[in-house]
């Protein structure tokens, strides 16, 4: 069996280290704030599936915004002239 790291605290972390993760962090919010503004403004035809289910799926780190983003959106419909 595979011993246990111990976990870190924050000011063991190096700068570099910091700064990655508040990268990551920012990052995650961003993906997280887009995808539930797109959300709300997008009309409920316009969703694969239920808004309510999309919203608490956004809230699952890195892979619920993206998700969304990606397989919960139905294509808008090109507009001609």
């Amino acid at each position: 069996m595979a011993a246990r790291r111990k976990k870190k605290k924050w000011s063991e972390l190096t700068t570099a280290q910091r700064a990655a993760i508040i990268a990551a962090g920012a990052v995650q919010l961003s993906l997280a704030g887009f995808a539930w503004w797109d959300l709300s403004r997008r009309p409920a035809a316009a969703v694969r599936g239920t808004k309510t289910a999309w919203a608490f799926a956004i809230a699952v780190n890195f892979a619920g915004p993206i998700a969304y983003l990606r397989f919960g959106r139905k294509p808008v419909p090109e507009v001609t002239a």
